[in-house]
């Protein structure tokens, strides 16, 4: 498996164009990927708009997948939305048009947490991402059952990265 994804980034990144991985003010960024985390693996969905140079905004949404069945988690422990605050650090850390760091916020429906992420672009249109989250401060702090721990731990994220512009 390691091996067909290495083969298919490196097919993709043969006939990449000048793409850019933040644009500032109007960028328009979605991602969809999978998301890994003690208890569970699920999918994750964000859209990122560009409010300025090096700053945007946007909503993430996920819903966890595989739980094992002695958590007891119903579809309400599953899910999160977010609402998401990007610094983007690309062109400030001079990493290229194609690539975009971007630490952040996030105000969800079970915590406040941060996440850092990086973005890399194959073409003007399709890249790839991966993102580390993690909870600030929790909503409900003592006696967690498992299933309400399973929005308010570390979570990693990789998926694609599509420029909506």
């Amino acid at each position: 498996m390691k091996k067909r994804l290495l083969f298919a980034v490196l097919l993709l990144s043969v006939g990449f164009v000048s793409a850019q991985a933040y644009e500032g003010k109007g960028d328009s960024k979605f991602q969809i990927g999978a998301n890994f985390q003690t208890n569970g693996t699920g999918i994750v969905t964000t859209y990122d708009f560009g409010m300025g140079q090096n700053f945007s905004m946007g909503l993430q949404g996920s819903y966890i997948l595989g739980v094992e069945k002695a958590i007891g988690a119903d579809f309400g422990d599953r899910m999160d939305l977010k609402a998401r605050f990007n610094a983007n650090l690309g062109s400030v850390m001079n990493l290229g048009e194609m690539v975009d760091v971007y630490p952040g916020l996030d105000l969800g429906l079970r915590n406040f947490g941060g996440h850092v992420g990086m973005r890399y672009f194959f073409s003007d249109g399709f890249g790839i991402y991966s993102e580390l989250g993690f909870p600030l401060a929790k909503y409900k702090t003592e006696n967690l059952t498992p299933a309400e721990e399973l929005n308010n731990q570390v979570v990693f994220s990789i998926g694609a990265s599509f420029n909506l512009d």
